[in-house]
């Protein structure tokens, strides 16, 4: 009595098996990365940025004060700009929202101190012919403009970079429980190629046939989807690392814009491969139907002879 059509239902379950399995461990490994890129291209990075431009405007905003000994008719229309910017920067880092409820309340206090810091200065600028009041004023102003105390505009704006970036890190980061799954993602992938072929040859000795189209179309499918989406998650991976790299070191104000330019360069396929991860569900069940499709009609013709 011939075991072919139980034979073939066998490898089919396996193939199935593998196929589902393979397909769920890849769309949570490509996931586990791409997920981040977006987050990090479109808020983590802009927010660093912003922050750094923040800190570069009250500086040159301070320059203004110390530059002149107090604002004056001639220098309170750029002290006012400088103030301006760095408030504009505040409020883009608040509208990405990267470091949730902490970050909001950080550039709250923020936001009320460069108040109390510019009423000082204009207090400065009132009492600028009398030097005793003005450099009490300039050294409230000082204070609270910092750094110096853990509690000043600088000291508050350095603290949350660090939390925006420490964010970034995390985005970027490729831990343990990744590498596990795209090594799982590797096994998977090795095993359910092998067995392919394996049906592959079982279909060739018992029905003659040198090519088996649907069978050979979810190998090569197999290959080709596992091969290429790594590609994309080693780029993917290489190009946070070097977002990371530029964004690590406070940038100056001339530098701002061309890093924020480098980084729109180098994430600018962000949104392409995260959307890729819904084509990985989509190729699973395609494989999986080419599977059904090159073994299913071979089980049925020997189910139709055994119940004959």
């Amino acid at each position: 009595m011939s075991t072919t059509g139980r034979d073939l239902t066998r490898r089919l379950r396996l193939l199935l098996a593998l196929g589902a399995a393979a397909t769920l461990v890849l769309f949570g490994a490509y996931r586990g990365v791409h997920d981040d890129t977006v987050p990090l291209a479109s808020s983590s990075a802009p927010g660093i940025l912003a922050v750094d431009t923040a800190r570069n405007a009250l500086g040159k905003a301070h320059q203004v004060v110390t530059r002149s000994g107090a604002v004056d008719d001639d220098t309170t229309g750029e002290f006012h700009t400088q103030i301006s910017v760095a408030h504009q920067s505040l409020a883009l880092a608040a509208s990405e929202n990267v470091t949730g409820l902490a970050g909001r309340h950080t550039l709250q206090t923020v936001t009320g101190l460069i108040a109390v810091y510019s009423g000082w200065v204009e207090r400065l600028g009132k009492a600028r012919h009398n030097p005793r009041l003005s450099a009490v004023y300039l050294h409230y102003a000082n204070q609270v403009l910092g750094p110096g105390t853990d509690g000043d505009i600088m000291s508050r704006l350095a603290d949350l970079r660090d939390q925006k970036m420490a964010e970034a890190e995390r985005q970027a980061s490729f831990p343990e429980p990744l590498w596990l799954a795209w090594s799982a993602v590797l096994v998977l992938a090795v095993a359910l190629c092998a067995a392919l072929v394996e049906a592959q040859r079982f279909a060739r000795r018992r029905f003659r046939h040198s090519v088996h189209p649907p069978l050979l179309a979810a190998t090569v499918l197999c290959v080709a989807g596992v091969a290429v989406l790594s590609c994309f998650t080693l780029e993917a991976h290489r190009a946070m690392t070097g977002v990371l790299d530029q964004l690590r070191t406070p940038q100056p104000a001339g530098e701002v814009a061309k890093v924020a330019g480098q980084v729109e360069a180098g994430m600018a396929d962000a949104g392409f491969w995260a959307a890729l991860s819904s084509w990985v569900l989509i190729g699973g069940v395609l494989m999986m139907a080419l599977t059904v499709a090159g073994l299913w009609p071979r089980i049925a013709e020997y189910r139709f002879e055994g119940s004959r």
